[in-house]
């Protein structure tokens, strides 16, 4: 008997860590996603309060989502003051950016496409393979869109095969400040179809034509966002 009041004891905390862990993910997301669409427009202070009645949650969690958006570089924290939404990039730090892309991300499809295996070649299609039906065209949403981003531009560095280059590409968080700067465009991406022509040189196994593709997807990701920037 007291084994199995252990058991179910041990089962029931982990049932509680889960559960707290998946709502402290829910709401870090919801957050980030109102922050993302300006449902918390830029440098704006964030109430810890009215934050967790919007979301219905209790204020634990909104803290511990606030700590990772920190973290994320989408909001700040004053002294005495609290939480403020981080202001959108200026056009001077858009531009160093997109050359600090243009370098990276040009290499790292070369990379890719002169390394390219089988293996890479399913995971790139599979990838592309959730935007069928026009993901762009028919739910945008910042989750879909910027996920795919996300995961799309990271796989280029892991299949160039180079670490620290990812790793550095992840902790710039730029997917992030970007897809805040084209809600505030309010134009339509064409991401996708240059996503498809990166990934069409990378199969196959056309690094020239791969590292072209990506340094055109580049700049015109930087055209269509240039717009929405303001000076310094």
């Amino acid at each position: 008997m007291i084994v199995q009041t252990g058991d179910r004891s041990a089962s029931k905390l982990d049932l509680e860590r889960s559960n707290r862990s998946t709502l402290s993910d829910e709401t870090y997301e919801a957050a980030k996603a109102l922050i993302i669409s300006h449902g918390i427009p830029p440098g704006e202070r964030v109430s810890i309060d009215a934050l967790a009645r919007d979301l219905q949650v209790s204020q634990t969690p909104v803290r511990e989502a606030l700590a990772r958006l920190e973290a994320d570089g989408l909001v700040v924290k004053e002294p005495m003051r609290g939480y403020r939404t981080t202001p959108l990039l200026t056009r001077r730090e858009l531009n160093e950016l997109y050359d600090m892309r243009r370098l990276m991300e040009g290499w790292a499809a070369k990379q890719a496409a002169l390394r390219i295996t089988p293996e890479g070649r399913q995971r790139l299609r599979m990838e592309m393979a959730t935007t069928s039906g026009g993901l762009m065209a028919i739910e945008q949403t910042y989750k879909n869109i910027a996920d795919h981003d996300a995961r799309f531009h990271e796989l280029m560095f892991e299949l160039a095969g180079n670490e620290m280059l990812r790793a550095v590409w992840v902790h710039t968080h730029c997917h992030l400040h970007l897809f805040r700067l084209f809600y505030a465009s309010g134009l339509a991406t064409r991401a996708l179809e240059e996503h498809h022509r990166v990934t069409e040189a990378i199969v196959a196994a056309d690094p020239k034509a791969a590292e072209a593709a990506m340094v055109a997807h580049v700049e015109a990701s930087r055209n269509r966002l240039l717009p929405a920037t303001v000076e310094d």
